[in-house]
């Protein structure tokens, strides 16, 4: 029975999707998935196609083949479009209205992977995810089969945004684009080119690199500063593995924060409310958008907070703290009409915002310091003590006081949190939250202060104080 198979396999649902180890997606759990969600779908829709696209992971190329050969075996046809940013499945799939499927493990170490699913209209919700789980079905016969390749959906995503602006809005513009294994970098190049940009490749690894672009290292944040010198470049752009989160630099190669470029973003594509998670900059507050939706931390969070919107408003975005961009209706971009595309995009909230920068004659460093009223750190400690963690975070809970004293804050407690981890509040406006993740044994700090230095200083005390608690070597 699927669900069975898809219980002993010990993967669950994420923010992001179903996250498990490579181990645990065998050829009959990758078909489970398949078959559970194709099945959930057909009792709301009626389809015969099936979009399918992967990143570039060692083991995607097999998920996918035993993906397509189960749906086959349904008698589904299978659009695979390769190695492809997961924003470009989900427009080219919204577009057929058909639903899709992408092998992908985001940020995540390369010794994991994970499946997202899309239904015709967007993102599955958590309502989908139950039925994925619950299938009483039987897996069906099926083998692993080839996968020819279409370039539809790259054609049509690159489209999108080359058609929005003239083909000299970069022109003596001079970008370096740190590719590593990212799945859109050839499709990036080709967009910022088409618009009269000099593109740098830099950072190409045959290698799977896992960037996240909430916790960008020391190195990468050195990296930046180095290409920027070295190349005389005027910003770096990159993504994560499967190009749904974006990493861009201002002019003196510092990387900008995923929810402050959200922001600008939001204000460049002429958003009027917006829906963000819990841990994003306040810095919102005094922007001037007519609504701001506060959300539980995960896209589809965002989404149902921008469905909510739409309900009294027009011109809806959402953004979370990683940089994605979720476009609702009555966007614009380029003085264009930008249709709909409510799951996380990279490449749009780099691309908005370096136009804006042209377009107004203003370095990207300026449009940021005149934005920001409040400055954000977050880092995350990996391969932790889940259970551990577990029990610290239980008696947190309980008494959120006591996190207060266990972390040696200096200021005092005035206010906790708890949609979704921990959020404190402390009377010196501070705040520190605390959130384990959804599918990798880590745990991420998100910490807002008055000053950049306040912020990093902060982080580092909290996080060194949660590796006392959380460490796998207690």
């Amino acid at each position: 029975m699927i669900s069975r198979i898809i219980k002993e396999s010990g993967i669950s649902f994420g923010t992001s999707g179903a996250r498990g180890l490579n181990t645990q997606f065998t050829e009959d759990v990758c078909a489970a998935f398949s078959v559970s969600f194709v099945n959930a779908m057909r009792q709301e829709y009626s389809f015969k196609k099936v979009a399918l696209a992967m990143d570039r992971r060692p083991s995607s190329l097999f998920m996918a083949q035993a993906c397509a050969g189960a749906l086959s075996a349904l008698g589904y046809d299978v659009l695979f479009y390769g190695v492809l940013p997961t924003p470009a499945l989900a427009l080219q799939a919204m577009s057929d209205e058909m639903p899709a499927i992408m092998i992908t493990g985001s940020h995540i170490p390369f010794d994991r992977n994970g499946i997202k699913f899309y239904r015709p209209d967007g993102e599955i919700t958590k309502a989908d995810e139950l039925l994925i789980l619950s299938d009483a079905t039987t897996l069906p016969a099926f083998s692993a089969i080839k996968l020819n390749e279409l370039s539809l959906a790259k054609e049509n995503y690159v489209n999108r945004y080359i058609t929005a602006f003239s083909n000299t809005l970069f022109k003596g513009f001079k970008i370096g684009i740190y590719e590593h294994s990212a799945a859109g970098r050839d499709l990036n190049r080709e967009v910022f080119e088409s618009l009269g940009a000099t593109v740098i490749s830099l950072g190409r690894s045959d290698s799977f690199v896992p960037i996240d672009t909430e916790a960008v290292s020391d190195i990468d944040k050195k990296k930046a500063l180095d290409w920027i010198q070295t190349h005389q470049l005027d910003a770096v752009f990159s993504t994560d593995g499967d190009g749904d989160r974006p990493l861009l630099s201002d002019e003196n190669g510092v990387w900008l924060k995923g929810d402050v470029l959200g922001i600008l973003c939001a204000q460049a594509v002429l958003a009027r409310v917006v829906s963000l998670p819990i841990n994003s900059n306040t810095s919102v507050d005094s922007v001037g958008f007519e609504k701001i939706e506060r959300t539980r931390i995960g896209s589809p969070y965002v989404i149902a907070g921008m469905e909510s919107l739409a309900q009294g408003y027009a011109s809806v975005a959402g953004f979370e703290a990683n940089g994605g961009f979720l476009c609702g209706e009555g966007l614009y971009l380029g003085g264009n009409p930008l249709a709909a595309l409510p799951t996380r995009d990279a490449i749009l909230p780099a691309l908005a915002v370096l136009a804006k920068s042209r377009l107004e004659k203003v370095s990207v460093s300026s449009l940021v310091s005149k934005l920001l009223t409040r400055h954000t750190a977050s880092d995350r400690l990996q391969n932790i003590d889940v259970n551990r963690m577990n029990n610290l975070l239980k008696k947190w809970f309980s008494d959120p006081s006591l996190a207060f004293t266990d972390l040696h804050l200096a200021s005092e407690l005035q206010e906790s949190n708890s949609l979704d981890g921990l959020r404190l509040t402390l009377k010196n406006a501070d705040v520190v939250h605390i959130r384990p993740s959804g599918n990798a044994p880590e745990l991420r700090c998100y910490v807002e202060s008055d000053s950049p230095e306040k912020a990093e200083n902060l982080m580092r005390d909290v996080l060194g104080k949660l590796s006392q608690w959380c460490s796998l070597n207690l």
